[in-house]
């Protein structure tokens, strides 16, 4: 855990921005995989860790504003449960762990709730993600489970994503923390990766040494020759000689912040003169738009930025023609980089989702494009002093996506088929580093990676 004071002065910001009423932050419950003494491992539920910094199952936090109290609601463990789990601290220790002195037994929560409704008081609570999440809330409020999705606190939501937006300078060194195996685990995976091998292999053993530092994945790992499938979950291929891998994956920290890095590698080693074409435009668009990230700046500026590099890039190898910027207002990017740049990170690797996309990435004045190739953009508004983002641009050549445009014979006039017809079965390139918007402009979090085409060669042949 973080300090004490952290905890509370961030609960105090809490209330101080919340008219009145409740709030009731739900912990998670332990999840079954497929019988109830067999849970997956326990993950917090973000915005609880962020205010209560508990990472355990069966707790719930209420804070009442108007009276100024925080309640924390959990169970102590009966002696036939220790006999399973041995002593723990008992929930009085845990609440004054994190400033919080009023713990009652979870039994008491419900009727709590009943009062502050019966006296016509407002009960915030933010979106939740699980199942079992959604049934407590069925119990706790007497709402219809149809009814829950729709009652969550709009306030709440803008004051949560405000606070948790804006990184403390402890939760920037979680990250960074995070970041030192994603260092590891980037640079076993370049080198232990050669034809032959199966893409599992080499899952395996980078996920280990993250398991051996007693932590564990943010993310399912993608680690793929068919990059060009963007959340590629599997790793059942055999690597061959000439085939490029797409390695993108994330580590949590000790108190669950994440770290998201990218990065392509050569099968044999050495990348063949295609596969050093296609990476130089997407270093070279990454690297434009980490430059452009700065305080002030729209995020879906710097995605257009990007999209238009990766263009003219693309223009140099013959498979784009006519004006760049037309092209790419005409929505000819989206042929080759259907998703968005990037998004916040946090708690979460898509930071805070869990409480609405349009919600974290956009605003009023900035809202998000419905046409494809931008509506994948998870961040789309003004940069703020404080934000950590990734910025994570990529060329996929998907054949399906290719077909289907060529034979409605769409941007024809700036797409030439014949030319990409050399590159269909290429497969992908994606580049990934994680950024801390500063004061005035940006800092890239963590040890350098690997990333030019001299550095990823060197690293394989280590």
């Amino acid at each position: 855990m973080f300090s004490t004071d952290i905890y509370v002065q961030r609960r105090t910001a809490l209330m101080a921005q919340v008219e009145a009423g409740l709030i009731l932050l739900l912990g998670h419950e332990e999840a079954p995989m497929n019988y109830q003494d067999n849970a997956y491992p326990f993950r917090q539920e973000s915005s609880f860790s962020y205010y209560c910094g508990l990472d355990e199952p069966g707790l719930a936090t209420v804070i009442d504003i108007e009276a100024g109290t925080t309640s924390l609601f959990g169970d102590d463990l009966s002696v036939e449960q220790i006999v399973w789990t041995g002593p723990q601290p008992s929930l009085q220790e845990k609440g004054q762990g994190v400033g919080i002195t009023d713990t009652r037994p979870r039994a008491e929560l419900k009727p709590v709730l009943e009062r502050a409704q019966a006296q016509d008081r407002t009960i915030h609570y933010l979106p939740v993600c699980r199942g079992s999440s959604v049934l407590a809330l069925h119990d706790l409020l007497g709402l219809e489970v149809t009814q829950i999705k729709n009652r969550t606190s709009r306030a709440l939501i803008q004051v949560v994503i405000a606070q948790r937006s804006l990184k403390e300078a402890e939760e920037v060194a979680e990250i960074e923390a995070a970041l030192e195996l994603s260092h590891m685990m980037h640079c076993a995976a370049m080198r232990l990766t050669q034809p032959g091998r199966y893409e599992y292999e080499i899952v395996g053993e980078i996920e280990g040494q993250v398991l051996a530092q007693k932590t564990r994945q943010a993310f399912a790992t993608i680690f793929s020759v068919h990059g060009e499938i963007l959340h590629n979950p599997t790793h059942n291929n055999l690597i061959a000689e000439g085939d490029i891998i797409v390695h993108d994956s994330g580590v949590e920290s000790p108190l669950h912040y994440a770290s998201d890095i990218t990065r392509t590698i050569p099968a044999s080693g050495k990348f063949s003169a295609q596969q050093k074409e296609i990476y130089e435009i997407v270093l070279d668009s990454q690297g434009a738009a980490i430059e452009a990230v700065c305080p002030g700046v729209d995020f879906r500026d710097i995605h257009k930025l990007a999209s238009c590099r990766l263009l003219g890039g693309l223009q140099q190898l013959g498979i784009v023609k006519g004006d760049c910027e037309e092209a790419g207002e005409a929505g000819a990017h989206a042929l080759f980089f259907q998703c968005g740049l990037g998004h916040m990170l946090g708690l979460d690797v898509h930071d805070m989702d869990g409480l609405g996309e349009e919600a974290v990435g956009y605003t009023d004045k900035v809202q998000r494009k419905p046409a494809f190739g931008w509506r994948s953009l998870r961040l789309g508004k003004s940069l703020q002093p404080n934000y950590v983002i990734t910025v994570e641009p990529g060329i996929y050549f998907i054949p399906e996506l290719i077909d289907q445009w060529q034979a409605e014979r769409k941007l024809e006039q700036f797409i030439d088929y014949a030319q990409l017809s050399h590159f269909r079965e290429f497969g992908g390139v994606r580049l990934e580093d994680d950024l801390l918007v500063t004061d005035t402009g940006y800092r890239v979090l963590g040890r350098p990676i690997p990333k030019t085409i001299a550095e990823v060669e060197q690293a394989c042949s280590a």
